[in-house]
């Protein structure tokens, strides 16, 4: 049940540090909103990241905005880098003219605020501007599975070496410089491969599944074979799944020990107490939940949900379900930095309700994915639209927290779906959406799952159409 928008352990007039701290942000790769034991998943061993939760601020309503694309990561990272909306990051039709000033993007606005900045981590699928704009920025996407030195069981031992590194290079400097450390593991993303030791500690048969696990969707949703959703067998099984479930676990739980290990280092070289330490999703994901197995959908326990944790000096304990959004981080670290962040950028600041002086910042959260689905929440009650097959669900978070019963079209909640149709075209408006929300010809809502024959014809036609884009980019560059 939810309870109230802001609950603080502290006083509520707490304040954010004085001094500017450092900043670590741990940003982790496809994961999912209680993806933590103390966020809810029961049996998942956490112990580090725990600790953050138990003396940290909780935004339990945090959501990256939007993809235009299957990769969801892409734009989820840009908007994090960039402070502005998934229609307005670098390169999209509503973008402003300086959207792609690197001076514009978080690492060079911290920069010239005086802190030193580094990344280590994920460099595929993400902002490679924004990397590149980082003093020091460290790629490793673990993408052999037979190299020692790259292989993915071994990325979060990885990250938590060069980190600890970092770490003690930067406490022996004498100039007094913040740091900002952008920490991008590559995991609990497929393939998911962790340190044996992490493996052995889940057996896929004690696994619990959720109570919104199905064998299929009940229809179409514009990306039903997309390469995440065809990482399962159609229709979904309960054994597939908490062997997936399983290792996702695993990565969970291995990334958690050698966070461990950076945060000994925090400690050991004196850090600990001047860094505000931030764990977050870059988007999240369904492990069997409405029959789905990505990222590409708007469900809680789906795409854009992320898990949000703020610790650190100044910061007090508690949970907020305050709608919050990744780029709302960027004017978040400008403040605690004393930075001065850009014009036109979308991102708000969540110091406000850390300290416990608003419940919120906004008064929805407005999703979207490619052209065939837009969702809002103003907390409560939440509306998923799917303009293409002309289908609409309607949930009470309330009572209906893993969006079971679909109350759309009932007479006696048509006042409420009216206002969040209302409340969704107007966001749509607000964050240049150009997209409809109806479609002059709707398609069928039914679906089979296709056929491997059929699957692979339209993996070989997509990889003939991008050969002949890039031949045509290449083609104009020459002349």
């Amino acid at each position: 049940m939810l309870r109230p928008l802001l609950l603080l352990s502290a006083c509520l007039a707490a304040q954010l540090p004085a001094a500017r701290p450092n900043i670590l942000h741990i940003h982790a790769d496809d994961h999912r909103p209680d993806g933590l034991g103390a966020l809810g998943t029961k049996g998942l061993i956490t112990p580090n990241l725990d600790s953050l939760v138990a003396r940290g601020m909780t935004f339990t309503r945090a959501y990256t905005q939007g993809s235009m694309i299957g990769a969801v990561c892409t734009p989820s990272r840009t908007m994090m880098l960039t402070g502005r909306s998934w229609q307005r990051i670098p390169g999209a039709p509503s973008a402003l003219p300086d959207a792609a000033d690197p001076a514009t993007f978080l690492p060079s606005v911290l920069a010239a605020a005086g802190y030193r900045t580094w990344h280590m981590g994920k460099g595929g699928n993400a902002f490679t501007a924004g990397l590149n704009a980082f003093q020091t920025s460290v790629i490793d996407d673990a993408r052999s599975a037979d190299n020692p030195a790259t292989d993915r069981a071994h990325a979060s031992s990885r990250l938590a070496d060069r980190t600890i590194a970092f770490l003690k290079e930067h406490a022996d400097r004498k100039d007094g410089a913040p740091f900002y450390a952008y920490l991008a593991p590559p995991v609990p993303h497929d393939p998911r491969s962790a340190e044996p030791r992490f493996h052995a500690m889940y057996d896929p048969a004690r696994i619990t599944l959720s109570p919104a696990f199905m064998p299929l969707h009940p229809w179409d949703n514009g990306e039903m074979a997309v390469r995440d959703e065809r990482l399962a067998p159609w229709p979904r099984t309960e054994e597939d799944t908490r062997r997936q479930t399983a290792d996702y676990h695993a990565c969970v739980t291995g990334l958690d020990h050698h966070v461990g290990r950076i945060f000994a280092a925090l400690k050991e070289t004196g850090q600990w107490d001047n860094t505000v330490i931030v764990f977050s999703g870059d988007n999240g994901l369904s492990l069997g939940e409405h029959g789905l197995f990505g990222k590409q959908n708007l469900y809680e326990r789906g795409g854009m949900h992320v898990p949000l944790v703020i610790a650190g000096p100044g910061i007090p304990h508690g949970t907020t379900l305050a709608l919050a959004y990744l780029m709302d981080l960027f004017p978040t670290f400008a403040a605690l930095a004393g930075a001065k962040t850009p014009q036109g950028i979308d991102g708000r600041d969540l110091s406000p309700v850390i300290r416990g002086e608003s419940k919120g910042v906004r008064e929805a959260a407005y999703l979207g994915y490619r052209d065939c689905m837009r969702s809002v929440s103003d907390g409560r009650w939440k509306l998923i639209r799917y303009p293409l097959v002309d289908r609409t669900q309607l949930f009470d978070l309330e009572k209906d927290p893993h969006e079971l019963t679909n109350l759309a079209g009932r007479t006696e909640h048509a006042a409420v779906q009216g206002r969040l149709t209302a409340l969704l075209v107007s966001e749509m408006k607000a964050y240049a959406d150009p997209f409809p929300l109806e479609v002059a010809k709707p398609a069928k809502a039914e679906w089979t799952p296709p056929s491997k024959e059929k699957l692979d014809a339209a993996d070989a036609e997509a990889a003939a159409a991008r050969r002949k884009k890039q031949a045509q980019k290449n083609a104009k560059k020459k002349k």
